[in-house]
């Protein structure tokens, strides 16, 4: 997914604002919890599988694709024996992560707020 900027004004109500493809992304599961997961500093591909229990790793490869594309982690491949791969955020990343930590504690601190699930 590229970011069209020929939008005009940012409004993440307008159907061409590419606000909304970052929206999508971050409000996205996966990448909000892989975000939060590398808060406290690089993972590899398999501790980042194992802190977000559930996640398949054709999903998690493809969420860390995507916030890599958008400057949110990178991606950091050591040459060695057997392949070693870090991931890390970003400055962009790591600011994005404020309103997701702030989001996530809200869930945390309010789910038996909520009325039972079906």
């Amino acid at each position: 997914m590229s970011l069209s900027t020929d939008c005009g004004p940012r409004d993440v109500y307008a159907a061409a604002c590419p606000c909304r493809d970052m929206l999508d992304l971050l409000a996205n599961k996966w990448s909000a919890l892989a975000l939060g997961a590398l808060e406290d500093g690089p993972l590899r591909f398999g501790a980042l599988r194992d802190r977000l229990q559930g996640v398949s790793p054709k999903v998690l490869t493809h969420t860390l694709r995507r916030l890599e594309e958008h400057g949110l982690v990178t991606r950091e491949v050591f040459a060695e024996v057997p392949l070693r791969v870090e991931y890390t955020l970003t400055p962009l990343g790591a600011d994005a992560n404020l309103p997701l930590t702030a989001l996530r504690v809200w869930v945390e601190r309010n789910i038996d707020r909520f009325p039972a699930s079906a």
